[in-house]
Parts: C-alpha cells; sequence; structure tokens
C-alpha cells in the first residue's frame, strides 16, 4: 500500500461514526448490509450515513453493489489489511514488540447496540486473548476474516 493510500484509510477511519460502521460491516461478512439497514443500526439519518459512506468509499475501505432497488455496502477486508500492514511493517519498521502487542489473535468485538444513540451508548472493547496466530498484520487479518466469515480470503 502507498502512504498516500494509506492516509485516506487513516483519514477515513478518524471518525467515532465511521469506525462503528467498520465494526458492523465485519460483522456482516461479505453479504453486507442496505444503506436503510446501516442507518437504522447505527442510529444515523440518512444524509449523514451518506457522508460516512462516501468517505469511507473514496478511501478504498467499503464498496457497494446495487440489488433491486437497494445498495447494499460491503467492508474491503483486503483494504483494511494492507493498511494495518502498512501500518506494522512500514511504519512501526516490523518492531516485534508492536507486532506481539497487535497479533496474537483477534480481541472480542464489543455488541453494537441498536439504539447506540440512547442511553448506555457503546461498550468498550474487549482485551485480545492470544490464539497462537502469527504476530503482524496476516494474523490481524486471518483473525478478523475468518471471524466475520471470510475463511480463505486473508493471506498468510
Amino acid at each position: 500500500m502507498e502512504r498516500t493510500q494509506a492516509l485516506a484509510a487513516l483519514s477515513a477511519l478518524a471518525h467515532g461514526d465511521r469506525l462503528d460502521l467498520v465494526r458492523l460491516l465485519v460483522r456482516t461478512g461479505p453479504e453486507g448490509l442496505p444503506a436503510g439497514e446501516i442507518a437504522r443500526r447505527l442510529g444515523l439519518s440518512a444524509s449523514r450515513l451518506s457522508f460516512h459512506l462516501s468517505q469511507m468509499e473514496q478511501a478504498g475501505l467499503v464498496g457497494s453493489r446495487r440489488v433491486a432497488r437497494n445498495v447494499i455496502y460491503v467492508l474491503r477486508p483486503e483494504v483494511l489489511g494492507r493498511m494495518l500492514g502498512y501500518l506494522l511493517q512500514d511504519c512501526c519498521a516490523g518492531h516485534p514488540e508492536i507486532a506481539a502487542c497487535c497479533g496474537t489473535g483477534a480481541p472480542d468485538l464489543p455488541d453494537l447496540p441498536d439504539e447506540r444513540r440512547g442511553a448506555g451508548e457503546g461498550t468498550g472493547a474487549g482485551e485480545a486473548e492470544p490464539s497462537g496466530q502469527a504476530a503482524g498484520s496476516a494474523g490481524l487479518e486471518r483473525a478478523g476474516l475468518e471471524r466475520a466469515g471470510w475463511p480463505g480470503r486473508a493471506r498468510a
């Protein structure tokens, strides 16, 4: 991944609603979700969601396809994985302590309540538990993709 692509992806992720969007789309796997359902689950207006989806699409993190009258949005896990790999390998020069903190397994994903904007907003992220996976972006990508129902898509 080139520096400009990594910066675009990181910039797109630098917003709470967009991180929630990634969290939601990771869980839906390759089936994705229609825009209306995403808006409902995240408690966002249609115009606000459209803005965030546009930012994510421009960064290459989200793709879409039309099914009848619906536009289905999906996370592009290969782009997210390359961005994480860029951070770990290029920016952090494969530093073993950083890789060890990030690549030992998939953390427990927090719940995304439908009424995210209401009382009890959000939950904290769980701690990663060691699972014997290889350190680095391949381990991160593999753990996240398999958990989301994308078996075999991650590259070792």
